[in-house]
């Protein structure tokens, strides 16, 4: 660790993986629910998909807020501040009468909830050496990925017996609990800088310098735009999945859990393979496997050939993908980064989540009473991805210089 911490790396690891997993599972545990919250509030499911891009708008613009406040006060009181404004907001949720109310305040619950994944990313740059990072950000992933896993089942039983505000009240429960062990459990691994300016200009100047870095453009937007197939899985999902293949709520919460153990898997398969390889190599290789089941995907769309197991099992490997992709690529996003951690995790979260937005939207305005806007969408993220990736890396020779790239990924991933 950069910093010395009389904390076990255990539950560092823990409370870091629990607040990425604040976004995730404010989305997964009411994705079982959306016809059951179109019937209670008297609109269309479509409608209630607009909740789940109001949610990922609010997290884009939290994220580059939280940066600069990160720097500014540390990294323990924004959390505070953050985790208390989605707490307001759940319970604005769980009383919602209409639609609109709801989509407002998945806005203001996302804007509040957001700072986990800033405050997590930067505190692994914080408290672990470089050359751990991309093995500590697959731990992380090891405890996100129980979000899918529990979150959709258990929201599908709250759902059934229980009315769908109960989701938003339980959320409020485990926010709680995530707060109590930021006062026990975790350390300040930045100290304020009351020098660190606020103004408008210099933030933006500050965030300015960072993008101009030529490795962080480059697996900033390749993990950005492929991990935005993810997010129009988990957008059209639901639709898909209950609508279109007509399984029910709990069933639907098991599909999706399954789905979510290959993100799993890959992820733990991931600090396996780094020991060999280097995260520069894995992108690669896994972004053309993608590619080539993005493909068969939409193609099954277009010509008819749809059906519920096929669909389950290509996006389970399409997403097994996602498990090598994101920890690799935020690895070699942050790695330039040690003094200005904070912001570079909010640009990078920002330019995750606005692609991510995007794509979600875009299932919505796409929809058709099939899998193709789904479907279509995916394929579309992985291949733009390959291409950003491949003009990207000759940005980078023609930019920097090569041997600076390599040195870099060196002492990061050779050592582990």
């Amino acid at each position: 660790m950069t910093q010395k911490s009389n904390y076990p790396r255990f539950y560092l690891i823990l409370i870091l993986g629990l607040l990425s997993a604040i976004g995730p599972l404010s989305i997964d545990m009411y994705l079982p629910a959306f016809p059951s919250i179109a019937k209670g509030l008297h609109t269309s499911v479509s409608s209630v998909m607009l909740s789940l891009s109001s949610f990922f708008i609010g997290i884009s613009v939290g994220q580059l807020l939280y940066g600069p406040l990160l720097e500014r006060f540390g990294r323990k009181n924004p959390l505070y501040f953050g985790l208390a404004l989605y707490a307001i907001s759940s319970l604005a949720c769980a009383t919602a009468m209409s639609v609109e109310t709801l989509i407002i305040f998945r806005f203001f619950q996302a804007l509040g909830g957001c700072v986990g994944m800033v405050a997590s990313r930067a505190m692994v740059r914080d408290l672990f050496e470089v050359k751990d990072n991309a093995k500590v950000f697959s731990t992380l992933m090891l405890v996100v990925a129980v979000s899918p896993i529990i979150a959709p089942t258990l929201g599908g039983f709250i759902t059934t017996y229980l009315g769908w505000r109960i989701i938003f009240v339980m959320l409020i429960i485990v926010i709680a609990l995530i707060i109590l062990g930021i006062y026990l459990l975790l350390p300040e691994s930045k100290k304020p800088d009351p020098n660190f300016s606020l103004k408008p200009k210099s933030i933006i100047s500050g965030f300015a310098a960072i993008i101009k870095h030529p490795q962080f453009r480059v697996y900033t937007f390749t993990g950005a735009v492929a991990y935005a197939g993810l997010y129009a899985y988990i957008s059209g999902s639901p639709y898909v999945f209950m609508e279109v293949f007509k399984v029910t709520e709990q069933h639907y919460g098991w599909i999706f859990a399954i789905i979510a153990a290959g993100l799993i898997g890959a992820s733990q398969l991931n600090s396996v393979f780094l020991k060999k390889h280097t995260s520069e190599q894995i992108i690669k290789v896994v972004l053309t496997v993608q590619g080539v089941i993005g493909i068969v995907l939409v193609s099954t769309s277009i010509f008819g050939f749809s059906e519920l197991y096929s669909t389950i099992v290509l996006v389970f490997l399409f997403l097994c993908c996602q498990g090598f992709l994101f920890p690799n690529a935020s690895a070699l996003s942050m790695a330039p980064f040690g003094h200005n951690a904070g912001n570079a995790s909010a640009l990078m979260g920002f330019i995750q989540m606005s692609v991510g937005a995007f794509m979600s939207a875009m299932v919505s305005i796409l929809h058709n009473e099939s899998t193709l806007p789904m479907t279509g969408v995916m394929a579309f993220c992985t291949l733009t991805a390959s291409l950003i990736y491949a003009l990207g890396k000759k940005i980078i020779v023609q930019q920097a210089s090569v041997e600076l790239v390599e040195e870099e990924e060196v002492e990061m991933i050779n050592t582990l």
